[in-house]
């Protein structure tokens, strides 16, 4: 039996990271993985040039069942470690929008300067390695793999949550938390597009392939100011990715295809436009068509619609409702919401509480980001932290 100081399941970004931490600390390191590829979730990420981090990273951006467990680890290795890491390897790299940090080239550039960092630490890497049991032994754990059986002082659990399968995302980590006696709050799909009801789908599916910038709003409030896509599956984009992380089965959504006030003053400025003419100045010309064949809105010149019609049309165009079939699920998810409950780690070392030497980071724990880099950054800091300890 081959004994190491620590074992890394995942060679994803989080376990990357700890690896490589671990490494320096003089640790004998072995980072295990049943895949092919070494950072697969890396590489598909921001079209493939992954969207590593974000300028504006801050715990208000983190869905955690305990929203203060984030704070210790993303004060403690910030947005800006990570980016001078990736300046010290001389990646070129730019802001896309909303903070949003971009290589200018690969996403490859990512992985294979974690590879290196590994490397440079004296970690061994092995792929393709599937693990069959995890036992406790004395202290420490013993891993039994398809080849061989191992034994480590600390084990790291770093095996990703349960989207984007057909990289081979697997329930693994949720089970061996459970094995040892850890809560496993209930997952689902997020940052995923919505299906549509059938009598939705009908009217809006001709829409696929129209964009616009809308504030989406879900039910308990929150809201982003970003784009919405039509698709023949139902809405996409950037602001439906966002809000279908705050939103639960049956809730609706409600978009903001135009500020409120916007109507009022078309009328002062254009009372003989038609409203059709007005709204397709300012909307794609495709969707005021479809909200008038929904009977959503009619069509009259401005001057002759009294304030309180007026008033409905804006209600309806400040907050259009859309009562979601569903999501894609966790084929096209880029997150898994809920996994290992945090109440169950310490924040600062992301250790087991009643396992010691049994660490959990990355998106197997019940911690999301939104959209735009601040999941990367969640498994930098999380595995910086247990990179420092085990």
């Amino acid at each position: 039996m081959k004994a190491w100081d620590v074992i890394v399941i995942g060679a994803g970004a989080a376990g990357l990271m700890c690896a490589a931490e671990a490494g320096k600390r003089g640790r004998r390191v072995l980072l295990l993985d049943h895949g092919k590829r070494i950072g697969r979730k890396i590489l598909m990420s921001g079209g493939g040039r992954c969207n590593f981090t974000n300028y504006f990273v801050e715990p208000a951006a983190y869905l955690c069942g305990n929203p203060h467990f984030v704070k210790s680890a993303l004060a403690r290795y910030t947005q800006w470690d990570f980016i001078a890491l990736v300046e010290k390897h001389g990646i070129a790299y730019h802001e896309k929008t909303l903070g949003q940090l971009f290589c200018d080239d690969s996403a490859q550039e990512i992985v294979d300067m974690l590879v290196k960092e590994c490397e440079d630490a004296g970690v061994t890497i092995r792929l393709r390695t599937e693990i069959l049991n995890v036992e406790r032994l004395g202290d420490g754990f013993m891993v039994a793999t398809a080849n061989d059986e191992l034994s480590c002082q600390s084990l790291v659990v770093a095996s990703g949550g349960l989207s984007m399968p057909k990289i081979g995302a697997s329930p693994f980590g949720y089970k061996l938390a459970e094995q040892f006696g850890l809560k496993v709050l209930p997952t689902r799909a997020g940052l995923v597009p919505f299906t549509l009801q059938p009598e939705d789908k009908a009217t809006l599916e001709p829409l696929a392939g129209v964009s616009l910038p809308v504030v989406a709003e879900s039910e308990d409030g929150t809201r982003f100011a970003e784009s919405l896509l039509f698709t023949h599956r139902g809405v996409s984009g950037p602001s439906v990715l966002q809000i279908s992380s705050y939103w639960q089965a049956g809730e609706q959504v409600h978009f903001e295809l135009l500020p409120a006030g916007g109507l009022a003053q078309g009328v002062a400025d254009s009372p003989n436009q038609e409203l059709k003419t007005w709204l397709s100045r300012h909307l794609p010309k495709r969707l005021v068509e479809t909200l008038l064949e929904r009977e959503q809105i009619g069509n009259k010149p401005l001057k002759q619609y009294v304030p309180k019609e007026l008033a409905a049309i804006e209600r309806l165009l400040s907050a259009w409702p859309l009562k979601p079939g569903g999501t894609e699920g966790y084929r096209t998810a880029e997150v898994t919401l809920g996994g290992v409950d945090t109440r169950e780690l310490s924040s600062k070392t992301m250790m087991a509480n009643k396992v010691p030497n049994l660490y959990f980071i990355g998106e197997v724990v019940d911690v999301t980001g939104w959209l735009g880099g601040y999941n990367f950054q969640w498994a930098w800091s999380g595995g910086w932290c247990a990179g420092q300890v085990v």
